[in-house]
C-alpha cells in the first residue's frame, strides 16, 4: 500500500491536463455487490424457466428424460456464460459502466487515459475468475485492489485499466468563461439534447477546460487540442453541414461546451 494514490492524471501530448479520482475499494465493492444481486436475478429467472422445460420434457416418451437431464445440467454453463458476459456487455454498451457502477458513479477507463478498447474490456472480465478466488470471494481481487497503487484488481492489471469515480462538474457562469456570441447549434435543441446525452462528465470537463485554458497552449498545441476534440464530438452529434460550414475547430468546441452547459445556467 506504500505510494497509494488517490488520482489519476493525465497529460495529452498537446499540454492539456486533466485528473479524474480513482474509486476507492470500497465504492468498488459495494457496486460489485449491486452487480452480483443483479445477476443473481438473471440467473434465478433463468433458472426458473429451464426447470419449467424440464418438467414439459420429462413427459415426453423415450427423450424425455435426457432432455430433462440435459436443461438442468446446462445452468452451470449458463451460469459461467452470465457472470462473464454480463459485464463484458455491459461495459461495452455502457462505455466501461455496469448496473451497480452506474448507481455509484463509477466508470473503467484505460489507465492512460484513452478510450476503453473492447479487448482490455474481453481481458478484464475473463481474468474475473481468478480475482473471484478463492470460491468465488474476490480475495484475489479484494487484496489487489487494497496493495496496488492505483487500486487494481488482477484484472485491471492484465488489460491495463482503472475505475474512476465520476464527479459532478460544477456549473459555470458560460457567459463570463467563453464570449462566445451566437451558438449556431442552438437553433438545433434536439441534436443538443443528443449531445449532452451522450457526453460523459469527464468529456465536457475536458472540453471545458480546454476552451478555458487555451491561452495556456502554444499555437500549434492549440490546433492540435481544439482539433482533435472537434473530431470526438463531431462523431458523438453530427449537426448539419449548414451550420458548421465556416467554424473553425476551437470555435466547434466552444459551441459544444455552450451547448452542454448553457441548460443548466440559464
Amino acid at each position: 500500500m506504500l505510494g497509494k494514490t488517490t488520482t489519476l492524471e493525465v497529460r495529452t501530448p498537446e499540454g492539456v491536463s486533466f485528473r479524474l479520482p480513482l474509486a476507492s475499494p470500497f465504492s468498488r465493492c459495494l457496486a460489485l455487490s449491486m452487480d452480483l444481486v443483479v445477476i443473481a436475478g438473471i440467473l434465478m429467472v433463468i433458472h426458473m424457466v429451464l426447470n419449467y422445460l424440464a418438467l414439459i420434457a420429462s413427459t415426453l416418451p423415450i427423450v424425455g428424460g435426457t432432455l430433462a437431464d440435459f436443461a438442468s445440467g446446462s445452468m452451470i454453463f449458463i451460469q459461467f456464460a452470465v457472470t462473464t458476459f454480463y459485464g463484458m456487455t455491459l461495459e461495452w454498451l455502457w462505455r466501461g459502466q455496469t448496473v451497480g457502477k452506474r448507481l455509484m458513479k463509477l466508470r473503467v477507463i484505460d489507465e492512460l487515459g484513452l478510450p476503453l478498447g473492447l479487448k482490455q474490456i474481453m481481458i478484464r472480465n475473463l481474468f474475473r475468475v481468478l480475482d473471484m478466488l478463492p470460491s468465488m470471494f474476490y480475495m484475489l481481487g479484494g487484496l489487489a485492489c487494497i496493495f496496488t497503487k492505483r487500486c487494481q484488481r488482477i484484472g485491471d492489471v492484465a488489460a491495463g485499466t482503472l475505475v474512476v469515480r465520476e464527479t459532478s462538474i460544477e456549473k459555470p457562469e458560460i457567459n463570463e468563461l467563453i464570449a462566445i456570441g451566437d451558438n449556431s447549434f442552438a437553433s438545433l435543441p434536439h441534436l443538443e439534447a443528443r449531445l449532452r446525452q451522450k457526453t460523459t462528465p469527464d468529456e465536457a470537463r475536458v472540453a471545458l477546460d480546454a476552451v478555458t485554458r487555451r491561452n495556456e497552449l502554444t499555437p500549434d498545441n492549440r490546433l492540435q487540442v481544439f482539433s482533435r476534440i472537434a473530431d470526438y464530438f463531431r462523431e458523438v452529434a453530427e449537426f448539419p453541414e449548414e451550420i458548421t460550414m465556416g467554424l473553425s475547430d476551437e470555435q466547434y468546441v466552444r459551441n459544444v461546451v455552450d451547448s452542454l452547459f448553457r441548460q443548466a445556467s440559464t
